[in-house]
């Protein structure tokens, strides 16, 4: 059957990170091996970079650069080899927010990320990608009750507003892969579009 590997993409607080663990439980269900993995991360080289992207003041660019520098080393690590011995591979984001949080967000050029995706991934993309929306004024409002915000949960609503359209351009772009999942239900109906999603491609 090969690999499978699915992404969750979503704004800051949208409650990706929530249903998870519950996903990867689901779909080793079956007897299949589930890896789940997150970016920017994955790997020790890529969690530092995550730590500097999280934290360390800096441009649009260098934000990019650094993505797709841990993106290159999860994807050589973790992601390729699990895909290459029949593993489903479960990420917490990938290169859809890139888009959205760079792109969109920051206002990098179109065609500076294509390039970089184009180099870096060597044409691997996702066979699915969940995209949890939700109206950033809501997830603003999860993240304050949650946790300490980091340098991107700091910025305003328009900033996520931005990324927002930026998930919505990619899943226009990309429609056979994309799903978007309505996180602003309640947890159970959430997990409801998320099962049905998959048995809808029979997984």
């Amino acid at each position: 059957m090969g690999g499978r590997f699915i992404t969750l993409e979503g704004i800051d607080g949208a409650g990706k990170s929530t249903h998870l663990a519950s996903l990867a439980a689901r779909l080793a269900s079956g007897g299949r091996e589930v890896v789940t993995t997150r970016e920017p991360g994955g790997t020790p080289l890529a969690e530092r970079l995550r730590e500097l992207l999280l934290h360390s003041p800096m441009d649009g660019l260098a934000e990019t650069l650094l993505a797709f520098a841990a993106r290159r080393d999860h994807l050589n690590r973790v992601i390729e080899p699990a895909l290459a011995r029949d593993a489903t591979v479960l990420c917490d984001r990938f290169t859809d927010a890139t888009f959205a949080y760079q792109g969109a967000g920051r206002g990098l050029p179109l065609e500076v990320l294509v390039q970089l995706e184009q180099w870096v991934q060597s044409g691997r993309q996702p066979d699915l990608t969940l995209w949890f929306d939700l109206p950033p004024a809501a997830a603003a409002q999860r993240r304050i009750a949650a946790r300490s915000p980091d340098r991107f949960e700091q910025q305003d609503v328009a900033f996520f507003e931005r990324v927002r359209e930026g998930y919505l351009d990619r899943m226009r772009s990309a429609p056979e892969r994309f799903v978007r999942i309505d996180a602003g239900q309640s947890a159970a109906n959430v997990w409801s579009q998320i099962v049905g999603t998959l048995e809808a491609r029979r997984w």
